[in-house]
């Protein structure tokens, strides 16, 4: 697989809590040169993104990011605000204390709640799965598949520990086939890149992308 065609499926991301205007401006710039999928930044960004670069780039934003455990209402505000700034795609964490209490019907209200005020936009579902037991993962597969989101996502970046393949064939047996996976958290080179997408994800979410 070439370069070209991995950085197709790149979510090029800056979503430190220090990244500043000239750290986007440079991912923005590399994202345009590379053609990655998207860029992934911070919700405050993201209208001076889209004054700067209009319809050049396609932003991506996180919401209840990184810990997940904002109420409901105020991540589906944040959601509706970052579509409303020019965001085309909501990358949400759940909040991973509901899956611990099974409180799964939260957690799928919740979901559905934001789908519906991303407005038909990409919605991706952040599990952080470095906190949860396969029986959980699968769970969430099936709430995933049954809210219509369109990605689940592996990993903040800023958990215990990142994407791993064998979490990416956990999802690949139980999510249904209108969803897709998106493997973040520790991918910096070629390799992992290529294997992720080979092992059938759709989008890799990365701050490596320019070291390719």
């Amino acid at each position: 697989m070439d370069k070209s065609e991995i950085l197709k499926h790149v979510d090029h991301t800056a979503l430190k809590a220090f990244t500043t205007w000239e750290d986007i401006k440079k991912l923005c710039d590399e994202a345009i040169e590379f053609n990655t999928a998207s860029v992934c930044v911070p919700p405050s960004y993201i209208k001076r993104i889209h004054d700067t670069y209009n319809e050049k780039i396609n932003i991506c934003t996180v919401i209840g990011f990184p810990l997940g455990y904002s109420v409901t209402e105020a991540k589906v505000c944040e959601a509706r605000e970052a579509i409303k700034d020019g965001a085309n795609e909501i990358d949400m964490v759940i909040n991973i204390g509901d899956v611990k209490n099974k409180e799964y019907d939260k957690v799928l209200a919740e979901i559905k709640a934001i789908r519906e005020a991303c407005e038909g936009k990409v919605l991706k579902v952040i599990i952080e799965a470095c906190y949860l037991t396969d029986e959980e993962k699968i769970k969430l597969c099936e709430i995933v598949t049954e809210a219509k989101a369109d990605y689940i996502k592996t990993s903040t970046g800023f958990g215990t520990y990142g994407a791993t393949m064998e979490d990416i064939m956990l999802f690949k047996e139980h999510i249904g086939s209108d969803v897709k996976m998106k493997a973040a958290g520790g991918i910096r080179t070629k390799e992992d890149m290529e294997g992720y997408l080979n092992a059938g994800c759709d989008r890799i979410g990365t701050s490596g992308a320019s070291s390719l």
